[in-house]
């Protein structure tokens, strides 16, 4: 088997208008984690229903485990796909108890034929407790928190161990310090069970904590599938830069292969990325932590900006050409800088990867 499973040009649409083009992509291995990130309304929740089987999709196949649930000719019902899929909405029995709701997903699994899986290595009681619910077995949907219902609607998807696990959105209702214990437990489960995950998230930083790979869906298609390390680090597009808003596109000049020009910076070194010849204009990609604070330095720029982010300040600078650099500073640093004060940059500028467009 080369993958565990493969989504090919997968398209949907709605009322002649084109949803989702031509989706395409694999997860080799068992127990991965893919996150697809996107903005609201693109369409990420309709790729999770069309693996699931709830959305007819105009074309394309979803292969799972060697099995090909969806094709031109072939349909299994999402019934008999033994495919959890745990939405953003509250999505419980309202006349089942939290208990009676988890052991539906249970007694769905013995009758589900496709289920070869066994028995999940964790418990009922175990989940509730690694998910901070154990005190809510006996109550009704009715009487539970938002947060809490998407909890209880994790233990039920996760208990009855199936091939696939599709979750929409599945901590938005969980405040920050909840949320990253919650994902902790979870990812062990995940990684403990060997339960091949797909997440819909919003969130980078959720997204690249859970995810072995991640999938940007921007303009009806995946434009990048990669590592968490290389969306951030490497970007393979202007739109992709533009989605997660980190960073600017300054105007430089190839020198050489490992070299670059700004009127403003000055040469900055590093390693290109892509193959550009010297003398070609380009757009280069700065993040916050590419440049480095020196008040020693006899380049120096305005602070028009600042923003604290406990760990650390990003400062923003605005250079003779009006370009406005960030620039990250631990919050510890002996200098702090207020708006209007000259601030130094380290020179020669030398930056791990010259992303350019």
């Amino acid at each position: 088997m080369e993958n565990y499973l493969e989504i090919k040009d997968l398209s949907f649409s709605i009322k002649n208008e084109l949803i989702l083009n031509d989706i395409s992509f694999n997860i080799k291995n068992q127990g991965d984690i893919v996150c697809i990130l996107g903005p609201s309304g693109i369409g990420k929740t309709t790729i999770l229903r069309s693996i699931a089987g709830l959305r007819e999709i105009d074309k394309g196949a979803v292969i799972l485990n060697n099995k090909i649930l969806t094709d031109k000719n072939n349909f299994i019902e999402p019934e008999d796909r033994n495919i959890a899929l745990s939405f953003q909405e509250n999505a419980l029995f309202p006349h089942y108890t939290v208990e009676e709701n988890i052991k539906f997903g249970i007694k769905r699994s013995l009758f589900c034929s496709k289920n070869k899986n066994g028995p999940l290595k964790y418990s009922m009681d175990e989940l509730l407790d690694l998910f901070f619910i154990p005190e809510l077995k006996n109550k009704y949907p009715h009487e539970i928190s938002a947060g809490q219902s998407q909890r209880v609607c994790l233990v039920r998807s996760i208990i009855h161990n199936p091939d696939l696990l599709l979750l929409d959105e599945p901590f938005s209702n969980l405040d920050q310090n909840l949320k990253e214990k919650v994902q902790e437990n979870l990812k062990e489960i995940i990684k403990t069970c060997k339960i091949t995950t797909i997440i819909v998230t919003h969130d980078k930083y959720e997204a690249f904590y859970l995810g072995d790979y991640c999938g940007i869906l921007l303009n009806k298609k995946i434009v990048q599938f990669d590592s968490p390390y290389n969306i951030h680090h490497i970007p393979n597009s202007q739109d992709v830069v533009k989605f997660f808003n980190r960073g600017v596109l300054v105007p430089a000049t190839v020198q050489s292969h490992d070299t670059l020009y700004n009127e403003d910076l000055g040469q900055i070194k590093g390693k290109l990325i892509k193959n550009f010849q010297s003398g070609e204009k380009v757009n280069l990609l700065i993040q916050p932590e590419d440049l480095e604070h020196d008040d020693s330095s006899n380049l120096k720029f305005q602070v028009i900006d600042k923003k604290f982010r406990g760990t650390s300040f990003i400062y923003t600078l605005k250079t003779p050409s009006d370009l406005k650099i960030p620039v990250f500073v631990h919050s510890h640093h002996e200098h702090l800088h207020h708006e209007d004060e000259k601030f130094g940059l380290k020179t020669p500028i030398y930056i791990d990867h010259l992303v350019c467009f």
